[in-house]
C-alpha cells in the first residue's frame, strides 16, 4: 500500500509541476508577444513595458489563446500596423518556443 501512496504522491507531484510550467510559459510567452506586438506599434520602452503587463493580463479573460490575440490584433489594427490575424498566430506560436526555451535554460 505505502509503495500505491508514493505513486500517487509522485504522479500528483508531476501534474502540479507541469501545471505551473505550463503557465510560466504561457506567462512568457504572452510577454514576448506583447514586446513584439509594442515594437510594431513603435512604443517607448515605458510605454512597451506596461503594454507586455496588459497582454500578459489579458490572458486571464477566457480559456485559451484566442482573448490575447484578439487584444493584440486590436491593439495593432488600431495603431495602423499592417498586421493581420495569421501573423499574429505565427508570431504567438513563435513566442511560445521562445519562451519554452528561455525557461529551460533557467533549470
Amino acid at each position: 500500500m505505502t509503495t500505491f501512496n508514493d505513486r500517487e504522491r509522485g504522479e500528483e507531484s508531476k501534474y502540479a509541476f507541469d501545471e505551473e510550467n505550463a503557465f510560466k510559459i504561457a506567462a512568457r510567452r504572452n510577454r514576448l508577444l506583447g514586446k513584439w506586438a509594442a515594437e510594431k506599434m513603435h512604443l517607448t520602452p515605458e510605454e512597451s513595458e506596461a503594454y507586455q503587463k496588459a497582454v500578459v493580463q489579458a490572458d486571464f479573460e477566457e480559456s485559451g489563446d484566442e482573448d490575447v490575440i484578439r487584444k493584440v490584433l486590436g491593439d495593432l489594427t488600431q495603431a495602423g500596423c499592417d498586421v493581420d490575424e495569421a501573423a499574429v498566430r505565427l508570431a504567438l506560436e513563435e513566442k511560445h518556443v521562445e519562451a519554452r526555451r528561455q525557461l529551460m535554460a533557467e533549470s
